[in-house]
């Protein structure tokens, strides 16, 4: 299986748009490259939806438009993230597993990242790798736990948790933070790029 690596950008977009809508399920995708070794760096990531998360007219727009400008960037739609209504709740939506297979069509290394609720204010990694097992998704389960030392999750830096935290309690910048519904109401908000939230030696 191939080794996969989560950005400072890609992460702290995830728990922004985790912490702008704490009671909402939240999905997007995660654009990323393939390195000469065969690893897999997850670069940057698209908040899609809080709104209507199923598989709506809505969605597949918003899919199209991610995945025309991971082609801009020269990047993939490498994955599918997810956080879910109730912060106890770490599976993989129904439809989470449909974008995801979806996604594996046109990649064949595809993973999903599950926001872990309960863990988000903790100062760990607050993401469950989901990989797929024939037609299934389960969590990642390795001799090494997930974005542990070995693991074949990591992030670009072990800090990435704490910092991220410390970038919602103290600056508030997940308030800055908009998904494709944001931008739906307000056409201002620049959704697939998000650059008035990202620290600038992000």
């Amino acid at each position: 299986m191939s080794q996969y690596s989560v950005s400072a950008r890609a992460y702290l977009k995830l728990f922004f748009h985790a912490a702008k809508h704490p009671q909402s399920s939240v999905n997007g995708v995660l654009l990323g490259k393939e390195e000469p070794s065969g690893a897999i760096t997850i670069v940057d990531a698209v908040p899609l939806l809080h709104h209507w998360t199923s598989l709506s007219p809505m969605m597949e727009i918003g899919l199209d438009l991610a995945g025309r400008h991971a082609e801009s960037m020269g990047l993939t739609l490498v994955g599918y993230y997810q956080a879910c209504e109730r912060i106890d709740d770490t599976s993989l939506a129904p439809v989470g597993e449909r974008i995801a297979g979806k996604l594996r069509d046109g990649y064949k290394n595809a993973v999903a990242l599950v926001i872990d609720g309960e863990k988000i204010g903790s100062g760990e990694a607050a993401v469950i790798p989901y990989t797929p097992q024939g037609p299934i998704w389960r969590p990642y389960s390795g001799e090494s736990a997930a974005f542990g030392p070995g693991s074949i999750f990591q992030l670009s830096s072990a800090d990435l948790p704490q910092r991220a935290l410390s970038l919602v309690r103290e600056q508030e910048l997940h308030q800055k933070f908009g998904d494709f519904d944001d931008h739906l109401e307000d056409v201002t908000i620049d959704w697939l790029r998000n650059t008035a939230c990202m620290p600038s030696d992000v």
